[in-house]
């Protein structure tokens, strides 16, 4: 894999990943767009796993303060302390890997077929909908108000986005919108969800890859890439959410998944 590959590829992924617009269906797009398919399968799903964790690290990097709030608050019992509202809201997140990651396991075999382009394009409108109807309902639940139940739920749809163009981040607002919770706190909700999920496939994934050292550059550079756009894609869409809906991105998903069927229709 060229190293250029490689950059570009983990500047989609890091900038994909926490904007509700999928990662994995924009690595496919890209890769589909250009005709970079040279890797073999295990090989490119180890490149995306990298690049994922590329990602995880710039995410951790922003959001260090929440990180280490929650961590702190969920252990506290353990050094005599009480159980408080930020313990109890720790454990949640992680309670919400749960889902996607029984489905991961279970489905494992099956999750390499979900990547036709159409597919994608058909995800990326679908979801893309569902977001805009989902962000049109009243605020009217804070982070105080975050249950188990709701992280579970929450979970689901971070399982759905195995299936590329369906979106993670995307999923998981659409879900917490439709709970109730304010725009702003839903988004930091759902990237800090997303760590221990990212993180525990990053460590499921390339604990059994092969990587040779001649595809080391080329992965470090993607991981080195996704993790600094990473950062700014968090950084961005906090600040974004806190005075605008969610609509842009439901247009620029609408309007890539006909850009992608049309793209199929003339060959």
């Amino acid at each position: 894999m060229p190293i250029l590959h490689a950059i570009v590829l983990g500047i989609v992924q890091g900038i994909s990943e926490f904007l509700p617009i999928s990662s994995s269906g924009h690595l496919e797009l890209t890769r589909w767009a250009f005709g970079w398919n040279s890797l073999p399968e295990e090989l490119e799903t180890s490149f995306d796993v990298a690049v994922h964790m590329g990602t995880l690290v710039g995410a951790v990097a922003y959001l260090r303060r929440d990180v280490w709030l929650y961590l702190t608050a969920g252990l506290a019992p353990l050094h005599g302390g009480e159980l408080g509202t930020d313990g109890r809201i720790a454990w949640f997140l992680v309670a919400s890997a749960i889902p996607a990651g029984i489905t991961g396991v279970v489905l494992k075999e099956q999750i390499g077929d979900l990547d036709r382009i159409w597919v994608i394009a058909s995800m990326l409108i679908v979801f893309g909908l569902l977001l805009l109807v989902a962000d049109r309902l009243p605020e009217r639940r804070e982070r105080a108000e975050f249950r188990l139940r709701d992280a579970l739920a929450m979970g689901v749809g971070q399982a759905l986005a195995l299936q590329p163009g369906v979106s993670r981040s995307g999923a998981t607002l659409t879900v917490s919108r439709f709970l109730g919770f304010e725009r702003d706190v839903a988004a930091r909700l759902v990237f800090l969800m997303s760590l221990p999920i990212i993180a525990g496939a990053g460590v499921f994934s390339l604990a059994d890859a092969s990587i040779s050292s001649d595809f080391w550059p080329p992965f470090l550079w993607g991981m080195a890439s996704s993790a600094v756009t990473g950062w700014v894609a968090v950084w961005g869409t906090l600040r974004l959410v806190r005075s605008h809906t969610f609509t842009p991105f439901v247009v620029y998903r609408v309007l890539l998944g006909i850009v992608v069927f049309a793209a199929l229709a003339i060959g």
